[in-house]
């Protein structure tokens, strides 16, 4: 069997150059927002990577191939397919077997990534420790797959529908570092705040791509959380979008939404109840992520080749 991994023109291209490479999840198109808009503020990230020096390599599962950055055409098809499987680790391989088309979450992202060499990925938010996951064991693989898979995760901190200080407290288990990227407090998704100390600064892209490149020379397994606060200008302060987070925690629990429902489900919610606030912040925050990854993925080339 040959390796189910196809590259688009401009990612091989980028490769061939030398050109840094930063990868991009799917599930934002397929399971983020609607279509038009889904499409147009995909290709808006695309375009500010590409606006920084790089190449973006949007990472989807279709007909059997784990295609790794797409054509016009294709994005245009993913952003308006029914039946979409959303993919973590655990669904990654059946998805290739049966052919099925799948929207790569942080996880199978930073799997596809590795497979294809790419060392750093820019999304939202990652996953990681869901309310109540004391009874239900509800834990992102997000979380796992940054303690074994050697990609730089850039997001905006976890989502803050999620519990931030066990997500934190499991990160240091397993051994993740966790910088925030120009103050000491942990971001939460929408809001620069969290009230939670970051238990690592960096306030440039050089030291973080330093560490990146040390971790690999010292043989250490896994990523790195990079977490870059909302610009000011796209924020909703956490006074402001806490009252709607537990308001839409509290339907979720009502209807009995678990698993993989739970997240659409209260992204969906706040984004009624802030009326589509949440969406413009959440598409401020994923750009400002693209331009810092870039210039991660920038760092790490410029270092390797002086090495």
């Amino acid at each position: 069997m040959t390796f189910p991994l196809i590259l688009s023109p401009e990612v091989a291209e980028a490769r061939r150059n030398g050109t840094p490479i930063v990868a991009l999840e799917s599930t934002i198109i397929t399971h983020g927002m609607p279509f038009p808009q889904n499409v147009e503020t995909a290709a808006r990230v695309e375009a500010e990577v590409r606006a920084h020096g790089a190449a973006p390599a949007t990472i989807a599962i279709m007909d059997h191939q784990i295609h790794v950055g797409l054509t016009e055409a294709a994005l245009q098809a993913l952003g308006q397919a029914t039946n979409v499987a959303k993919l973590s680790r655990a669904d990654l391989a059946a998805c290739l077997a049966k052919g099925g088309t799948g929207a790569t979450t942080v996880a199978a992202t930073m799997i596809c990534a590795q497979l294809a060499g790419i060392e750093v990925f820019a999304t939202g938010g990652i996953g990681g420790v869901h309310r109540g996951a004391e009874t239900s064991f509800d834990i992102s693989a997000d979380l796992r797959e940054l303690a074994e898979t050697a990609v730089t995760v850039v997001a905006a901190g976890a989502k803050a529908i999620l519990d931030l200080p066990k997500t934190l407290e499991y990160l240091e288990t397993l051994g993740v570092p966790v910088i925030a990227y120009g103050q000491d407090e942990f971001p939460a998704f929408w809001s620069r705040s969290s009230g939670l100390k970051a238990p690592l600064r960096m306030d440039q892209p050089a030291d973080i791509a330093a560490a990146h490149i040390l971790r690999a020379r010292l043989g250490l397994p896994g990523g790195q959380l990079v977490a870059n606060p909302i610009p000011l200008a796209d924020e909703l302060p956490r006074a402001e979008i806490m009252p709607h987070i537990e308001a839409a925690l509290a339907e979720a629990t009502a209807q009995g939404i678990a698993a993989k429902a739970v997240t659409p489900f209260l992204l969906q919610r706040i984004f009624e109840l802030t009326e589509g606030r949440s969406l413009r912040s959440n598409i401020g925050l994923v750009l400002n992520n693209a331009r810092l990854a870039t210039g991660i993925a920038a760092e790490i080339a410029r270092q390797r080749a002086e090495s």
